[in-house]
């Protein structure tokens, strides 16, 4: 029997609160936009479902595929590839769940950050779950000093691009997407703000 850490990994807990609740179920396609070493696809491998991923950093993608080759070995390992979020080259409307999970605050400015979101949102099916975390100002306003644009420095001395509240409802209804819960804000310890956006793609 595997441990809760074995069978989970490090998931990010708010990915897993989707899973509590139904919205990611056994079945599903999962594409990791800007997967990182893989910790939210541990469980993902485990269970069976259909796992892509991709991120421009060539180690990570090797860790995943190692995960992979262990947990889910029938997995091809052209479904993990080496390229920027903005530029896949996965299928349009591929994935029942596309994950984005602290990524979108490494944008350099306004133009990189609309060529990553939408490179992300195209790969996600009509109906399909939308899960984003990402850096914010929301309950911080006042305590980032503003680099360039919407580019920020924050009290852990970390540089993000951060949206707002209003910038993701506008975003949501322009990309077609319906809420699926109100937006969630963790502020830690003041030092910085991260915001969970989960949206489910509107059927044509």
């Amino acid at each position: 029997m595997p441990t809760l850490r074995e069978q989970f990994g490090q998931i990010d807990i708010y990915l897993f609160d989707q899973l509590m609740k139904g919205h990611i179920a056994p079945g599903m396609r999962i594409l990791d936009a800007g997967c990182g070493s893989g910790r939210n696809l541990v469980y993902f491998l485990r269970d069976g479902y259909e796992v892509y991923a991709a991120d421009s950093d060539a180690k990570s993608v090797d860790h995943v595929r190692s995960l992979a080759r262990k947990l889910a070995p029938a997995l091809p390992e052209s479904n993990f590839r080496v390229e920027p979020v903005e530029r896949m080259s996965f299928e349009d409307r591929c994935a029942d769940v596309v994950v984005s999970n602290t990524v979108l605050h490494l944008a350099d400015d306004d133009a990189q950050f609309e060529a990553m979101l939408l490179g992300t949102w195209r790969v996600l099916k009509p109906g399909g779950l939308f899960f984003c975390r990402l850096a914010s100002v929301i309950g911080m306003e006042n305590q980032f000093v503003r680099i360039h644009g919407r580019r920020f420095r924050s009290p852990d001395g970390a540089q993000r691009y951060l949206v707002d509240e209003a910038m993701l409802v506008s975003l949501a209804e322009r990309l077609g997407g319906e809420p699926i819960e109100p937006l969630k804000t963790t502020v830690v310890q003041n030092q910085r703000s991260m915001t969970t956006w989960v949206l489910r793609k509107n059927l044509p």
